[in-house]
């Protein structure tokens, strides 16, 4: 595996890990809402500017970003 691509698979984990921690959420928990809401295409195409944020404004990007996806949907529904 690639240094880059070992760095976001990392990545990736850490936000998944500070997620499940700060939701009380259960891994499996994370991976499936992380899947549903394309959260980790957003952090892997991201990686460069997101890997550099401390982990409490990374947990807000990614609610803001489950949110819009939210709502998105919703607004498709109506």
């Amino acid at each position: 595996m690639k240094d880059k691509e070992l760095d976001i698979a990392y990545f990736l984990s850490f936000c998944m890990e500070q997620y499940k921690n700060k939701h009380q959420m259960s891994g499996e928990e994370v991976a499936i809402l992380f899947k549903q809401y394309g959260v980790f295409p957003y952090l892997e195409d991201n990686f460069e500017v997101l890997h550099t944020q401390g982990h409490r404004w990374l947990m807000d990007e990614i609610d803001e970003w489950i949110n819009n996806r939210k709502n998105e949907a919703k607004e498709v529904r109506v």
